[in-house]
């Protein structure tokens, strides 16, 4: 199961840390971490905090500012020079949603949004990285348990998954490209599967004469 960035406001706070301290005067030491506050040349208006969080001389994040509200923070959290978490936060300052890059090559290709208590509610992802939002994961308590997904690209969902605990329970297929599913595969604990259809795409499921012997995702 894929593990997914957790929803903390860690960062906002440190943002806000950063905002003070540049409201204050001009850029300075915080411990051995220093900040690098970027100003619009015009209005005067911050714009940017530039922040070595280790205190190692290296900037690794970079908070993007309206003035003392932050915007969106990008993080290079292991310092390769990629972006690695983006954070998007609304107008009362509460995180919306974070990117992430699943090749972890810089490239934002997913984005999970936060639910109660800072656990995630839903991820959404571009399987193909081209921005397009191509497949759906729903959680509870942080755990999966459903998605649904455009396998073939035509703006149509076609895949659905059904989760029980860390176990793939249900997978079902819109093979005839009618908007529902016309088979499904059914996993049991043990291992086993089964394959069932619907042939008239009434929902209604009956065993097939060949059940499936395989397993897949």
């Amino acid at each position: 199961m894929a593990k997914y960035p957790r929803l903390t406001r860690q960062t906002l706070l440190v943002c806000i840390v950063f905002a003070s301290v540049v409201a204050a005067g001009c850029q300075r030491r915080v411990g051995a971490k220093r900040i690098e506050p970027v100003y619009d040349p015009k209005t005067g208006k911050l714009q940017l905090l530039k922040y070595d969080s280790n205190g190692n001389g290296s900037i690794d994040t970079w908070s993007y500012m309206d003035g003392a509200r932050a915007v969106r923070i990008d993080i290079d959290s292991d310092e390769d020079g990629k972006i690695d978490r983006w954070e998007y936060y609304g107008t009362n300052q509460q995180i919306e949603k974070i990117g992430f890059s699943r090749a972890k090559d810089g490239k934002e290709d997913a984005w999970s949004f936060p639910g109660t208590a800072g656990t995630i509610e839903r991820v959404e992802v571009s399987t193909r990285r081209d921005g397009k939002i191509s497949r759906v994961e729903h959680f509870q308590a942080d755990r999966v348990v459903a998605a649904e997904e455009d396998s073939d690209a035509d703006g149509k969902i076609d895949k659905w998954e059904t989760y029980d605990g860390d176990r793939l329970a249900s997978v079902a297929f819109d093979t005839l490209h009618r908007g529902t599913a016309d088979r499904r595969l059914i996993y049991g604990a043990d291992g086993t599967a089964r394959l069932e259809l619907d042939p008239t795409g009434a929902g209604h499921f009956t065993p097939a004469s060949q059940p499936s012997g395989g397993r897949g995702r």
